[in-house]
């Protein structure tokens, strides 16, 4: 708790706080500039949206305890972003990848559910400080946070951490954890797309099915892209926010009449009324996904849910203290072993497969680094498939909540 009063504590203008360090941080991101090229290329972007405003919180600028944004975001805007993020998502164009690409992001998702629980009982054995914890510092609710962002991505991150009720300490190095671990993987990726055609020899794969698919996709975006007009926006912003009302009012009748009737569904989270607000506006994005409402991906709809999702991690990250790593460090080890594992199930699955090295990497980044990184790795292979990754991507956010919800059950159940 802070012993003063932050500095500015009108939560509209700590909201344009927030919005101006985000705006710096995707324009010097984007830039030309030589420096701040360098800068990004060993400071990742995201890490920097959760870290600037946890600085302006340990200054004493801003509160995350004292304001109501943090509730706002995830409440409104979280679920907003989710329909608008599934909305996207392509079944066909998923099924028209081929069975390869499928197969390498479920082996993936798959390294994950089970890699949370396999690291778990290993370093029960090993080091059992690090798996224990009591109450909202219990390390399996951070783990189950590192799983969402790792299966889905921020959104469901977030989902996770209210789910489970991870502490905000916890929650801090959780996120560092996850970062840093996951953009060490990420240029291993990058670096083996540059080298893709000696792995592939390795793999004894044929790629030729990625050269056809490189045809096949460079039109993509242009068929269905155009500059979004104010009915556009008015209608994507009802998709979002219309689909998170009609979830709030599920959610307000589910969770009361299942702890009413089922007191011990608690255990899973269905007594929680976030929960059900996660599930039924994903849900429902992915529902809307089949209708005529998917044209709107074209006017900017994953666009429109990925603002209201960074907003959101600015607000968790006014309420981060970004040096809690340094309390237990040791808790990288978690990370570094629970990679190894989703790495080596991936790369196994390849072998037998004989999956190019392409469909290795972003199924892979599909699931760890989502609709931010996996298109940045899918065109370090060409420029034109960039499109497959956001594909895979944003199947990975509709995957999210369930895969990290199944997968914190069974670190819960192996930590009890």
């Amino acid at each position: 708790m802070m012993e003063h009063a932050p500095i500015f504590t009108n939560d509209a203008t700590v909201l344009g706080i927030l919005v101006i360090v985000l705006a710096f941080i995707f324009y010097t991101s984007s830039s030309e500039n030589p420096f701040w090229k360098k800068f990004y290329t060993y400071i990742p972007a995201l890490l920097l949206c959760y870290f600037l405003p946890s600085v302006l919180n340990s200054m004493g600028l801003i509160s995350g305890e004292q304001s109501g944004l943090y509730f706002m975001a995830s409440r409104y805007l979280l679920p907003a972003s989710l329909v608008l993020l599934t909305l996207s998502v392509d079944i066909k164009g998923i099924i028209n990848l081929g069975p390869k690409a499928i197969i390498m992001f479920l082996a993936g998702t798959f390294g994950i559910v089970i890699g949370g629980p396999l690291t778990v009982i290993l370093l029960s054995y090993i080091s059992p400080h690090l798996v224990g914890g009591s109450g909202s510092d219990e390390i399996w609710k951070g783990l189950a946070t590192i799983a969402g962002s790792w299966i889905g991505g921020g959104a469901n991150q977030t989902a996770m951490k209210e789910m489970f009720g991870c502490s905000d300490k916890l929650f801090s190095a959780m996120i560092t954890v996850d970062v840093i671990v996951a953009n060490i993987w990420m240029a291993f990726l990058l670096y083996g797309a540059g080298i893709s055609s000696r792995v592939d020899k390795w793999f004894k794969a044929d790629s030729s099915s990625i050269e056809a698919l490189k045809v096949n996709l460079a039109g993509y975006q242009s068929k269905i892209t155009h500059i979004p007009n104010l009915t556009d926006l008015m209608i994507i912003l009802a998709i979002g926010l219309g689909l998170t009302g009609l979830a709030h009012i599920g959610a307000d009748i589910i969770a009361p009449w299942v702890s009413l009737n089922s007191p011990e569904l608690s255990k899973f989270s269905l007594t929680s009324k976030f929960f059900w607000l996660i599930v039924i506006a994903t849900s429902g994005g992915l529902i809307l996904s089949f209708t005529k409402l998917k044209k709107y991906e074209g006017a900017g709809a994953s666009k429109v849910g990925s603002v209201f999702l960074y907003i959101l991690v600015a607000t968790i990250g006014m309420k981060m203290d970004a040096l809690a790593i340094l309390d237990n460090p040791d808790l990288f080890l978690i990370g570094i072993i629970w990679m190894l594992i989703h790495v080596s199930i991936l790369l196994a699955v390849a072998k037998i497969i004989k999956a190019p090295f392409f469909f290795v990497a972003v199924g892979s980044q599909a699931n760890v680094g989502g609709a931010a990184s996996a298109p940045i790795v899918a065109s370090a292979f060409h420029s034109s498939l960039a499109p497959v990754g956001v594909l895979l991507a944003v199947f990975g956010y509709a995957l999210g909540t369930y895969a990290a919800w199944f997968c914190a059950i069974l670190m819960q159940s192996t930590v009890g």
